[in-house]
């Protein structure tokens, strides 16, 4: 992939669709050099692949989640807003933990647009049989019977009403994954040669992404190739699994258990920083800030290095290092997926089918001054200018920027399940989130969530899946899960998970102990759906699907939803007592 795509991103005219006629006989008879004909870029379900602004709801940033009702109709109070709008520290200077406390919207956002939440699908869900949708999420949309990407195939030869810049090729991520992972979660192609895309196990962010509330999902990451290369610049496995877990030491800013004792001597690296070189075990996190030569114009004297041909790009600074930041060119790639249910019918597992796959790459380091500024910057501009919305820079074939240095870029099913690239207004939805609030590290959400021991694995090759997995903590030494519930009140967003509510509250609405005990040691208690609701899951997301309407919504619900604000009044009080951590 060529990542010089991604660093002049343009914003595209929106032009009209149709036949042009530049010139034409006289006579009535149609000449080559005297008419042009302008390409679709509408396809059949009407999804504008060329248009740069969005036309059902321009600050589709904000996310449904957002407009859930804080009070419900006996005043009490729920508080899931801060699984996102949470207390950070540098280098995500956003710290919007207040935001738990006041809807801040501006005159444009207080309207609700996402209109799906209101719809009403029990007819639609009734007509799908289980067998029909069991049948349909257990077909495989991204692979065909031979192996070979769809997706990647499509879009080397590119349909025109793709290409949205007319230059004949796809100017975005094309995708070269083929999740066919060895033991140790490394993706290989149909040779056996390695990707590069490497999965890992993490825990659910909390609400939207546990599978009772509709689908599934995986995440890989990749580092940049020099980051998979020794100092001779040659594929080294070695070498990667030890950047990996720098990188994971970076980001979590804590000490890593290395997979294997590694020789320091080979690197020239002390990686457990105990002054010597010699067997390491372990990364240890131990930062001290470098110094800036103004002689040579570089920064100097890093406490902490990565390893191979990666170690030498410090030198030059084409490659920097910092607590909380991943290297540039850093790549995700995260699909979510239907629910499909287990060979004994008695529990739930990841479908074949996907949803979406969502991707997203780092294309610019930012300082953290240049973080703090942008931070900083987007305060004011908010305070002086409560009412203007803010300006996303990108394109269908391209992706979104975040103005954080982030590109990131979705596919989502098509009127047939095939995955198509998603347009404008439907990969701003992600934008949000991955941009704008405190609970990120540099633009992402789990690699930092990343389970501590034996990780890399994809969850497709662990039949227990999340089950028998321990509940997280919070920074702070909390049940993270249990937190979420109790000033919650309800599992999701919405309070509409009517399981959990029967499962793990009374009819006075309190926490039963005997049911947060049990998801100490196992989470899947709480996580997982019973295959019945994961079928009514799968039908109602269908109906979105057949509609094409995902930019009215996307959340899987067969009842109009009743704790959302359709609209929301000015400065509106939340009502809910702060979660900082």
């Amino acid at each position: 992939m060529n990542k010089n795509i991604f660093l002049g991103l343009s914003i595209t005219v929106v032009t009209a669709f149709g036949i042009y006629l530049t010139g034409y006989s006289s006579s009535g008879t149609n000449h080559v050099n005297q008419m042009e004909e302008n390409i679709s870029h509408i396809d059949e379900s009407g999804i504008d692949f060329e248009v740069t602004v969005s036309q059902n709801n321009k600050a589709a940033y904000v996310t449904s989640q957002c407009y859930t009702k804080t009070m419900d109709n006996n005043g009490n109070i729920h508080n899931p807003c801060f699984s996102c709008h949470i207390n950070s520290k540098g280098p995500n200077y956003i710290n919007d933990w207040e935001l738990q406390l006041n809807n801040e919207f501006g005159e444009y956002t207080r309207i609700n647009r996402f209109k799906n939440l209101f719809k009403d699908r029990t007819e639609e869900v009734a007509a799908i049989s289980d067998k029909e949708i069991l049948e349909y999420v257990r077909e495989d949309n991204y692979k065909d019977v031979n192996g070979q990407l769809k997706l990647a195939q499509k879009l080397k030869n590119l349909p025109s009403v793709w290409d949205a810049n007319e230059n004949g090729k796809w100017d975005g991520y094309i995708p070269d994954c083929y999740f066919n992972f060895d033991h140790e979660g490394f993706d290989k192609d149909k040779s056996g040669k390695y990707t590069g895309w490497r999965a890992f196990a993490y825990y659910p962010v909390l609400g939207t992404f546990w599978p009772t509330n509709g689908s599934t999902d995986d995440v890989l990451i990749r580092l940049p190739k020099v980051f998979r290369e020794n100092e001779a610049g040659v594929f080294d496995l070695q070498t990667y699994k030890v950047n990996l877990a720098i990188v994971e030491s970076l980001i979590k800013e804590k000490n890593i258990k290395l997979e294997s004792a590694v020789d320091e001597n080979v690197y020239r690296v002390d990686l457990d920083q105990n002054g010597k070189l010699g067997l390491a075990d372990k990364i240890v996190f131990r930062w001290i800030p470098p110094r800036y030569n103004s002689g040579t114009g570089k920064i100097e004297n890093f406490s902490m290095s990565y390893v191979g041909k990666a170690k030498s790009l410090l030198a030059t600074n084409e490659s920097l290092i910092a607590p909380g930041l991943y290297p540039r060119y850093t790549e995700f790639l995260h699909s979510v997926r239907y629910i499909d249910i287990d060979e004994n019918n008695v529990s739930i597992k990841m479908a074949e089918r996907m949803k979406e796959l969502r991707y997203g790459v780092k294309v610019n380091w930012n300082t953290y001054p240049q973080l703090s500024n942008a931070a900083t910057a987007e305060i004011k501009e908010k305070d002086a200018f409560p009412n203007r919305l803010r300006t996303i820079i990108g394109d269908t074939e391209q992706g979104l920027q975040t103005s954080l240095g982030w590109v990131y870029q979705g596919f989502i099913e098509d009127v047939q399940g095939e995955l198509r690239p998603q347009n404008y207004e439907e990969t701003q939805y992600c934008i949000g989130c991955h941009s704008g609030i405190g609970a990120i590290k540099d633009s992402t959400f789990v690699f930092q969530r990343k389970l501590e021991k034996n990780s890399w694995y994809h969850w497709s090759q662990k039949p227990n899946g999340l089950k028998d997995i321990a509940e997280p903590l919070t920074k702070d030494g909390r049940d993270e899960y249990q937190l979420y519930l109790s000033v919650n009140h309800a599992g999701d967003e919405f309070r509409a998970n009517d399981e959990i509510l029967e499962k793990f509250f009374d009819q006075n609405g309190t926490l039963k102990e005997e049911a947060t005990a049990k998801i100490k040691e196992d989470i899947s208690y709480l996580l997982y759906p019973s295959t019945s609701r994961a079928l009514n899951l799968n039908k109602a997301y269908k109906v979105i699907v057949d509609e094409q309407s995902y930019i009215y919504g996307r959340d899987s619900h067969i009842k109009p939803l009743t704790n959302v604000h359709r609209s929301i009044g000015i400065s509106q009080q939340n009502g809910t007592e702060k979660v900082k951590f």
